[in-house]
């Protein structure tokens, strides 16, 4: 029997857990952390900040990003409502120049005498070229100019031995531009 308890004991330490060696050292340095835990704390606390730092910065400047995205979406949708402002002005503008001429004409239809009627469609004439004038738009297209394909547009052609080749014999439309930019090619008949 005292076999049997002595076997007993002996499969009893067996069966306990080997401590590994470091917790036999804390134990030895009555509970205090070894140095290598004491290192893998540090760190992980070191760490742990510099994550926290990083997510501070990360949020600074996800904000910075939504703050600018916002600033440029405002600034989009006033500059946007600004052109269409100033477009419209710049109609109204337009529109407000030709008003008087359209007055003229009505005043013009009035009169029963023809040299009236004559008269003031002479006055809207010239109101419509100084209102042109005004907005920056030059008329062109003159017989005896030179055809230009990329200002005029040649509708008729003609044989006439008075006139040079390729010039302008007969204007049936104007053509206007302001600046570069054609409005409307004039319409011509060229010679030869």
């Amino acid at each position: 029997m005292i076999e049997e308890e002595k076997q007993n004991v002996d499969s009893e330490k067996e069966e306990q857990p080997v401590e590994n060696e470091q917790t036999q050292k804390t134990q030895e340095n009555g509970g205090q952390p070894h140095g290598r835990e004491k290192k893998l704390k540090a760190e992980v606390k070191k760490l742990s900040r510099e994550l926290g730092e990083v997510k501070t910065k990360y949020e600074d400047v996800n904000d910075k990003y939504l703050r600018m995205a916002a600033e440029y979406d405002n600034y989009r949708k006033r500059t946007q409502k600004e052109l269409d402002e100033r477009y419209t002005d710049a109609y109204a503008d337009a529109l407000s120049e030709f008003l008087p001429m359209a007055d003229n004409l009505e005043r013009a239809l009035s009169y029963q005498e023809s040299d009236k009627v004559v008269e003031g469609i002479k006055i809207v004439s010239n109101q419509f070229s100084q209102t042109l004038e005004k907005l920056g738009i030059v008329a062109f297209g003159e017989v005896g100019e030179q055809f230009d394909p990329n200002i005029h547009n040649a509708i008729a052609k003609v044989e006439d031995e008075s006139l040079g080749e390729n010039v302008i014999a007969e204007v049936y439309l104007k053509g206007y531009k302001r600046g570069e930019r054609i409005i409307r090619c004039a319409m011509v008949k060229v010679a030869n």
